[in-house]
């Protein structure tokens, strides 16, 4: 990858390149969904930064990966919202916690930002609390103010779910269709690109922006209520809402085992699709990658992650979801290196 490449997405379905998405930013280095953590993944050289949106009580977007804030925030050590912990049923499972829909934004700005997984990146703590809660406009605004005209960078933004306390409020879809059009960025040539498990919100999002809305990217979790949307059929359905798919890296290594490596079947059959595939996610501790690529005994310790996403690359992927970025952008630069040789 060349410094003076631009990897501006037109509205069509496949990229003329693999990218680079920083997941939540950099968070192998810097707390998730911070201002620092996505300033690093694009000062690594990612194509798009990647956030989780959820919504708070008076109905701004903000990033978080969840809803409920005790792993990623400091809620806990507010005395005056301890009465704010409660239980709500998520994604059909209770859960208990504090919930941006009980919290405004100004509230939510009290908060600060801490590592979600300390046990494994113990050097993050270090910045726990130096970073507070973002809002969506705030990561574009970031993406377009890093942009230059050598190089775009773009925001894959993750619609999580929202859960309002009496049950009753806009959707998901409509706060975002509202938000992008407000910044200028519901169409498909702006900085924006939209991912969601549920074809439900994808495809309420297509009908209220338009066939020229921004790219949409159909997630694919390990679940078998999912296995029906990686058929040939499944595919051409998401073809008709959605420009892509975004299964996750244990699903297409799976699918490539049954060729013994050597290439995907879900990979070229999305292709056949007119459909872009990303994979999620990449990241580099011993714990996240096959026993062959571990170095050492410790969970948290650094293995093999060049080698998965060079594999991950071979198959034809048109992104990596990845926590490290630089990871990533080696293995994609070595591998172009090798195939200029070649």
């Amino acid at each position: 990858m060349h410094a003076t490449e631009s990897l501006a997405m037109p509205p069509v379905t496949r990229l003329p390149r693999p990218a680079v998405i920083g997941h939540r930013g950099a968070p192998a280095y810097r707390p998730e969904h911070t201002t620092a953590s996505f300033e690093l993944a694009i000062d690594q050289g990612a194509d798009l930064i990647e956030p989780d949106v959820v919504v708070s009580r008076d109905g701004v977007l903000v990033v978080r990966h969840e809803s409920e804030l005790s792993l990623s925030t400091d809620v806990a050590d507010h005395p005056r919202f301890a009465d704010r912990r409660t239980t709500r049923e998520v994604y059909g499972k209770p859960v208990t916690g504090w919930f941006t829909e009980d919290f405004t934004l100004a509230e939510l700005r009290t908060l600060g930002a801490v590592e979600r997984m300390p046990e494994l990146r113990p050097l993050n703590t270090a910045y726990d609390r130096s970073f507070g809660i973002l809002t969506l406009a705030e990561v574009v605004e970031l993406a377009v103010r890093r942009s230059t005209p050598e190089r775009t960078v773009q925001v894959l933004v993750e619609l999580k779910t929202v859960t309002w306390p009496g049950g009753d409020g806009p959707t998901l879809a409509e706060l975002t269709a509202e938000e992008l059009r407000r910044l200028g960025a519901a169409d498909a040539a702006g900085p924006v690109l939209v991912q969601a498990f549920d074809p439900r919100l994808l495809r309420e999002l297509r009908a209220l922006l338009g066939e020229q809305g921004p790219r949409l990217i159909q997630l694919v979790a390990d679940l078998p209520r999912f296995d029906q949307m990686v058929t040939r059929s499944g595919l051409r359905e998401i073809s008709t809402y959605a420009q892509g798919i975004a299964p996750s890296r244990e699903r297409i290594l799976a699918d490539a085992a049954t060729t013994g490596g050597a290439r995907c079947p879900l990979v070229d059959e999305a292709h056949r699709a007119a459909l872009s595939v990303f994979c999620w996610t990449l990241r580099a501790e011993n714990v996240f990658l096959p026993e062959a690529l571990r170095r050492g005994d410790e969970p948290g310790a650094l293995g093999d992650a060049f080698a998965e996403a060079r594999h991950l690359l071979d198959l034809g992927l048109d992104g990596l979801i990845t926590d490290s970025p630089d990871h990533a952008v080696t293995a994609l630069r070595t591998r172009n290196r090798q195939a200029a040789v070649a």
